[in-house]
């Protein structure tokens, strides 16, 4: 079954790849990237830069409203489904997703996920041909097209955003000053954002926007970030201002800039 999704999957724009936590990723010939780290795993990634820190942020709610930016291969989105079923069944989650690819996600009915996923099969099923899915404690909404013209359809509404689109080298309207100022208004003032990404335009992007910059650290991963609006008092903090100072000539990324 391994190698007959391998084949069906795989096209003239994405490849399969073997990642170290042993879960498979892909690589996108559109963008030149791998959809997640492959030395610290594809589902590893999800669950330590995104999943686990943002559902100890939201401890103690009844209902989780999440940003998912971008769809991609659906790691992050089911990884959340799975780890609050298995953890915190009483808590109704909502995510909403955009994806620009929208032949990636109907490919993904033929992706060789991880066998944590298997208990998934009817959501991944419903999510690559008709984009949504709901049951009594779940909703999950796809958007095919533009993330920043998804984005502002929303104000004051998540309680987590996964900022987890492809670098800013190859897709940087995702990552510019402008584009962060329509994330935070999308977001509740207690609201927490992830990402990958710890480079200095990114964080200075989070910054002028009035966020706090904290690094996700942990023995068997690479750096992150975390950012709230709200002070947070559990994580390291990152001195922007002396960020700033020590690099006076980097600036946040600008939609001006952008061609």
């Amino acid at each position: 079954m391994q190698n007959e999704n391998i084949n069906n999957f795989e096209n003239q724009w994405h490849t399969l790849k073997l990642s170290d936590d042993g879960s498979y990723t892909a690589y996108s010939k559109e963008y030149d990237e791998h959809y997640h780290s492959t030395r610290d795993g594809a589902l590893h990634e999800s669950l330590t830069k995104h999943v686990l820190p943002a559902s100890l942020h939201v401890k103690g709610k009844k209902e989780v409203n999440i940003l998912d930016i971008c769809y991609g291969l659906g790691f992050n989105t089911l990884a959340t489904i799975l780890h609050y079923r298995r953890n915190v069944p009483q808590i109704k989650v909502n995510i909403y997703s955009p994806e620009l690819d929208a032949s990636l996600v109907k490919s993904l009915i033929n992706f060789e996920y991880p066998p944590e996923f298997e208990s998934l099969g009817q959501i991944i099923n419903a999510l690559s041909t008709t984009g949504t899915y709901k049951d009594e404690n779940c909703y999950i909404e796809l958007f095919l097209g533009d993330a920043r013209v998804y984005v502002k359809r929303f104000e004051n509404k998540f309680d987590i955003v996964y900022q987890d689109a492809f670098s800013p080298a190859t897709n940087p309207m995702l990552w510019t000053q402008e584009y962060f100022n329509d994330i935070k208004k999308s977001m509740k003032t207690d609201a927490i954002l992830t990402t990958y990404s710890i480079a200095l335009k990114t964080r200075l992007a989070l910054h002028v926007n009035g966020f706090h910059v904290y690094i996700n650290k942990g023995e068997d991963y690479r750096d992150a970030t975390i950012a709230s609006l709200s002070a947070l008092t559990s994580l390291e903090h990152v001195n922007m201002e002396h960020k700033i100072r020590c690099n006076p000539d980097v600036k946040p990324l600008q939609d001006s800039e952008l061609s």
